[in-house]
């Protein structure tokens, strides 16, 4: 049984009726299409008629010859027939070229709410954007939450495993994945989909992509997720395996297209002092600990940095803005922000000892901005101190604590 993705229906549902195009974006197999259909299932229980609800997955070979705008248009044309309001989901939508114009055309026409989604992270830029500013809005979906992951073995009645959060860790949260209970088979499930991304959107046969020398940038990037990222360590790292150049501005193509695949999710950097946001990017993300898990890196970041991409995903799922603090000093692991309010947060595997407790908690030193301050860890006994909460990062992951800002 799948279970209800309450955290994104629930604010999704406030836009059933809107003419506004929800648009579902995230990467493949994070579950897009069950969410579509539980949005399709609470449209139905309100009593809307079946015949008023249009659906198309243009994974289906049903759907196959619908590649153009003017095809889609035809089709969606030919299936209204009064003005009664109808809802229309488009599933995997990027397979159609130029289908904004299809989406902006229904909107002025025709009585409809519209719901689509993609696997591609800039459905909602370039032209699309221009042809849609102000009426369309966003939902990123990443895949299970390590709450949703605990919610998906109770509602199934599977036993769980010895370390819940471990098992995320390692293996993340695609939902499929939790079909399978033997190691090789959830490794072999999880490359499975990161190479069908790769040769699906990225490196496809009109693509021109060097797919070798792509892999090894993916590999690199999703090996060092939490640290400081720099083009030229990347192309050094391919100059020592391979004994060939890999130019700077090819590694920031790749990167793109892993951001453009919803590989990956790319920090900003926040002036603590200054209180505004540079546009210098700082860190990367997976969207899921699974890919970091099949990659093959030359430097593998510690459980630290694994913690801190689920905090860093928890944080993005629950609705906040997140950057990457620079002090005078030196760092702060997150400025979390929504509205004109904010946190401060570092993150730590375990506060092992005095001068790990010191690193951590001696980062907020140079702070001056009252808004509150946390150390995150996965440690069991309440370390707070000088006004800095410390939280436990599972319960806070299980919803059992929360965050303020101000």
């Amino acid at each position: 049984m799948l279970i209800q993705r309450e955290r994104y229906l629930s604010v999704i549902r406030r836009h059933y009726d809107t003419d506004l195009i929800k648009v579902l974006t995230g990467v493949r197999r994070a579950g897009k299409s069950v969410l579509l259909a539980q949005i399709r299932d609470e449209i139905l229980r309100r009593g809307v008629s079946r015949d008023h609800v249009i659906e198309v997955n243009f994974e289906d070979l049903t759907f196959e010859k619908i590649r153009t705008s003017q095809k889609l248009n035809k089709f969606l044309l030919g299936q209204i027939r009064d003005g009664e309001k109808y809802y229309i989901f488009l599933d995997e939508i990027q397979h159609v070229r130029q289908f904004e114009k299809v989406l902006a055309s229904l909107r002025v026409t025709k009585n409809v709410s519209v719901f689509v989604s993609g696997s591609n992270s800039k459905l909602l830029s370039g032209h699309m954007a221009s042809l849609l500013v102000g009426r369309c809005v966003e939902f990123r979906i990443l895949p299970f939450s390590f709450d949703e992951m605990l919610q998906y073995y109770e509602l199934n009645q599977l036993p769980l495993p010895e370390d819940p959060l471990s098992d995320y860790l390692t293996y993340g949260g695609m939902p499929i994945r939790f079909t399978y209970t033997d190691e090789a088979d959830i490794l072999d499930y999880i490359s499975g989909i990161f190479n069908g991304i790769v040769d699906k959107d990225i490196c496809g046969p009109r693509s021109k992509i060097n797919r070798e020398k792509f892999l090894y940038v993916a590999q690199y990037v999703l090996g060092n997720v939490g640290k400081k990222f720099s083009a030229a360590s990347v192309a050094e790292y391919f100059s020592r395996v391979n004994r060939a150049e890999l130019p700077r501005s090819m590694v920031y193509r790749y990167i793109n297209l892993m951001e453009k695949a919803c590989l990956i999710s790319r920090v900003k950097r926040y002036d603590v002092a200054g209180k505004r946001t540079m546009t210098v990017v700082e860190k990367h993300y997976t969207v899921d600990p699974g890919f970091k898990t099949i990659s093959v890196p030359a430097v593998t970041g510690g459980l630290s940095e694994q913690l801190e991409n689920i905090v860093y995903n928890e944080l993005i799922t629950r609705g906040y803005k997140v950057y990457v603090g620079k002090t005078y000093r030196g760092e702060i692991d997150f400025v979390v922000v929504r509205g004109r309010k904010k946190c401060f947060i570092q993150v730590a595997y375990l506060l092992s000892g005095p001068e790990v407790i010191e690193r951590e908690f001696g980062a907020f030193r140079s702070v001056k901005d009252a808004s509150p301050k946390y150390v995150m860890s996965l440690d069991r006994f309440d370390l707070s101190r000088d006004g800095i909460i410390h939280v436990n990062v599972e319960k806070w992951l299980k919803g059992e604590t929360e965050l303020f800002l101000s």
